[in-house]
């Protein structure tokens, strides 16, 4: 290449107007991109101009070789550069600027100011402003990284696959539980297992475990007709206890079998019995492992007092009910049905809510330590009546028992003499008087005295035509009221009888005599 000479037209400027024209003499500078087998020899500069010229010469244009077209877009800096040539990736040089600023903006001494608008050549990061940090490449990871990413991944992985096995397995459970199993096998529904058949000794379960031992059944049949009723055992020797008109079917030729809980019958025959009280004793033989009842003491129990009722009703053996005592000393009448009043019953009962019906009759009251305190008697039907249980009036709730106490002293008589004894004060009551109180009448049914001579009332000094209001302190409504607060006493008893007459009241003592029963 020739040196340019002074005067002449300058280089051309590598970035010329391409429509120039080039200068013939100066030879073309090859491309950085051209052949790389060939060595490319660097261009002498040409010199300067003088800088006093006195009128600036316009450049000649570079001429553009035809084999270098211009690129239509702006290069990708991440392409993949000419070979031999930097990548972006490649450090930059460090550049020098004419004028750099120092941290918080502070001009370097003796730095020439930017002119206005120039384009500033590096970017440089201000700390201070609110412009975010951009990570231009990641960091390397080191072996324990990747080995703790990779547990991670294990983990994650591992728990997917579980929450997608268990929610496919509950899935098939449930279709499974719902269709009956594989092949549409029989359903199996959930059920509690084996428990401990022993219960408190004291609850309703313990104490029916307790009584049922010692409860039977009794059918009865004679020419008077059959029914059936309940009865428990009183001791050893075969006694059982129950109601007189459940036997009195029976009459003196019929027949009574006693069925007890275990299914074991058995031939039982009358030792006695008594319409007034409504109790009866029969007898079985050749019975071995009797259950006799324990007794308990009817002065004992309280209003509220939990009670439970052993019978058959309607035939249906050893069923057990529950309530209390619903109140005590209740003066109730039953029986009557032959019309002479032989048959009537008087008894100052203990009432209970435990469901009593037709067959609970001579059957067990007990407490809550499986101890008879009463014997099931009669109960109140839903017309008003009272009747005994021989009825087919279903409970309402009204049921009423024989204190056990007269019932032991009954039994007891019966059992020793085949009889028992009443006691009595030795007057006949008006029956039709209906005031307030128990009226002596002017004589007798069979046209005698109505104060039997030298009976207790006569000895007390009462006369026909007084009212009797109380007896020991409690009020008297009515005649049947009267014998029934008599017959809960002994033979042999002191009462105090309040006694209205001409319109003055006094108080008379008296002891109870005896009378036979039927």
């Amino acid at each position: 290449m020739s040196d340019a000479v002074p005067g002449s037209p300058a280089a051309p400027a590598p970035d010329s107007h391409p429509g120039a024209p080039a200068a013939p003499s100066s030879p073309a500078v090859p491309a950085a991109d051209s052949d790389p087998s060939r060595t490319a020899t660097p261009a002498r500069p040409a010199p300067a101009a003088p800088a006093a010229s006195a009128q600036a010469v316009a450049p000649a244009p570079a001429h553009t070789p035809a084999d270098r077209p211009q690129p239509l877009h702006e290069p990708d800096p991440y392409s993949t550069p000419p070979y031999g040539g930097p990548g972006p990736w490649a450090p930059a040089p460090p550049v020098q600027h004419p004028g750099t600023t120092p941290a918080h903006g502070t001009p370097t001494p003796g730095a020439a100011p930017a002119a206005p608008g120039a384009p500033t050549p590096w970017q440089r990061y201000d700390p201070w402003s609110a412009a975010p940090l951009q990570q231009t490449g990641a960091a390397v990871e080191t072996r324990e990284q990747r080995r703790k990413r990779g547990r991670r991944a294990l983990v994650a992985g591992a728990a997917f696959i579980a929450l997608v096995a268990g929610g496919i397995g509950g899935a098939v459970g449930a279709y499974l539980e719902r269709e009956g199993g594989i092949g549409g096998g029989g359903v199996e529904l959930p059920q509690a297992g084996a428990e401990s058949h022993t219960r408190p000794k004291d609850s309703v379960a313990g104490i029916a475990a307790s009584a049922l031992p010692g409860v039977v059944t009794l059918h009865v049949r004679g020419d008077d007709g059959s029914g059936t009723g309940t009865g428990f055992v009183l001791d050893g020797k075969g006694h059982i206890l129950t109601n007189n008109h459940v036997v009195e079917p029976a009459g003196t030729g019929g027949e009574i079998s006693v069925t007890f809980s275990g299914g074991e019958t058995a031939r039982a025959k009358v030792i006695g019995r008594d319409s007034g009280y409504d109790l009866a004793v029969v007898k079985v033989t050749r019975v071995r492992g009797l259950k006799p009842l324990p007794l308990g003491n009817s002065e004992n129990v309280q209003v509220g007092d939990p009670v439970v009722a052993i019978g058959a009703p309607f035939d249906l053996a050893n069923t057990v009910t529950s309530g209390i005592i619903s109140a005590k000393e209740r003066p109730i009448t039953a029986g009557g049905e032959k019309g002479d009043g032989s048959d009537v019953s008087y008894v100052n009962a203990l009432q209970t809510d435990a469901p009593i019906n037709p067959g609970n009759s001579g059957g067990p009251l007990v407490d809550s330590k499986a101890r008879v305190i009463g014997i099931n008697s009669a109960i109140r039907s839903a017309d008003g009546g009272s009747e005994s249980e021989g009825g087919q009036a279903g409970s309402i709730g009204l049921g009423f028992a024989i204190p056990i106490n007269q019932g032991k002293r009954v039994a007891e008589e019966l059992i020793n003499t085949g009889r028992a004894t009443h006691p009595v004060i030795g007057v006949t009551i008006d029956k039709r008087f209906t005031g307030d109180g128990a009226r002596i009448a002017s004589k007798s049914q069979n046209g005698g005295p109505a104060v039997t001579r030298g009976g207790p009332g006569a000895k007390a000094g009462l006369r026909p035509g007084d009212v009797i209001t109380e007896v020991d302190g409690r009020p008297v409504h009515s005649g049947d009221e009267l014998i029934v607060k008599v017959r809960a006493h002994r033979p042999g008893d002191r009462l105090e009888l309040t006694i209205e007459r001409g319109g003055d009241e006094r108080t008379v003592t008296l002891v109870l005599g005896s009378a036979s029963g039927d």
